[in-house]
């Protein structure tokens, strides 16, 4: 019986990536269907369902899961979940698409991710949009809605992905076909929340705290490590490995100034490096809440939450997204 906290949802870890034959299958049935083409964010959604980072997700949101996110936190069997999580689309491209017929889905290098069955099509309108940006990225840093889209629409990353979205929601359940180049580029690095947990367990972890980075480790993020090293069994050093805003350190690079720490200022048998597949949201509040869920699925029981988690220029209080747990 592992002693590591149980992954969120209580279902384990739903995974979504085929392999072997049911993979081969797969793959070539992808080759005769409609494609439609999906975001950066969008993959790496994907790959953290394929690989059960973020389960119990195994589809991208219904309008019902996505309204529920929004406004309450809850998907709709009323498991929590705090960033929605969907596909966009053209009109243009959905206009053909049936429900429950099987698209695939298709990266911008052209590979094909995953394979999808379409339970649901819902337009996302400009005020839709909108509502999703105040629900999800409007922190204490504006005091209103009218400052808050004064500059967000110039300033805040995550908003123009929102914005930038596509008019059509496809939601359904996918089968990935595919991790990108992450087991690649990232080798040793990269870990599914099976690898990360099966370390744990071998190293007799039960007590894991998680430290969320995007650029390298600064004093304070050394210091809050070793605290936790001291009141937990072992710390995860878990550094986003997608996509990030312009101006933020290349994730290569981030690994190897790492790599020095482990090696040189920390007890290596208390300390863990992985990278995951997303892109920053940069959603403050939000992000910090999705950060903590889905690392439950890695088998981490407690999450590391600076100041300004997840931010970006003057959005969020500088302690936002801490109390936000309470």
């Amino acid at each position: 019986m592992s002693k590591l906290v149980a992954p969120h949802g209580g279902k384990g870890l739903t995974c979504c990536l085929l392999e072997g034959k049911e993979l081969d299958a797969e793959k070539k049935k992808a080759e005769g269907l409609k494609k439609v083409t999906i975001s950066p964010r969008e993959e790496g959604d994907l790959i953290m369902m394929g690989i059960g980072g973020f389960s119990p997700l195994t589809g991208f949101m219904s309008k019902a899961d996505w309204k529920g996110v929004c406004e309450n936190f809850l998907l709709e069997d009323g498991t929590f979940w705090p960033i929605p999580v969907t596909l966009s689309a053209d009109t243009s491209d959905t206009d053909g698409i049936s429900i429950d017929e099987e698209i695939a889905l298709v990266s911008g290098s052209g590979e094909i991710m995953a394979t999808m069955k379409v339970t649901e099509k819902y337009a996302m309108s400009d005020e839709d949009k909108k509502y999703e940006c105040e629900k999800c990225y409007m922190g204490e840093g504006t005091a209103t809605a009218e400052d808050f889209w004064k500059i967000s629409t110039d300033d805040h990353p995550g908003v123009q992905m929102v914005m930038g979205q596509k008019d059509v929601n496809l939601a359904g359940q996918v089968k990935v076909l595919s991790e990108g180049e992450y087991p690649t580029k990232y080798k040793g690095i990269y870990l599914k929340p099976s690898e990360s947990r099966k370390i744990f367990e071998e190293r007799g972890w039960a007590k894991v705290a998680a430290l969320q980075l995007r650029n390298p480790m600064h004093r304070s993020h050394e210091y809050l490590a070793k605290i936790a090293a001291e009141v937990c069994d072992g710390v995860f050093i878990h550094s986003l490995v997608g996509n990030l805003k312009p101006g933020d350190i290349p994730a290569e690079v981030r690994v190897k100034c790492i790599d020095v720490l482990v090696e040189k200022y920390f007890v290596k048998a208390n300390i863990l490096q992985g990278g995951y597949p997303l892109d920053m949201r940069y959603a403050g509040p939000r992000e910090g809440l999705l950060h903590a869920t889905f690392r439950q699925n890695y088998g981490v029981s407690h999450m590391i939450i600076g100041r300004d988690h997840a931010g970006v220029g003057d959005f969020y209080g500088m302690f936002e997204a801490q109390t936000i747990f309470d």
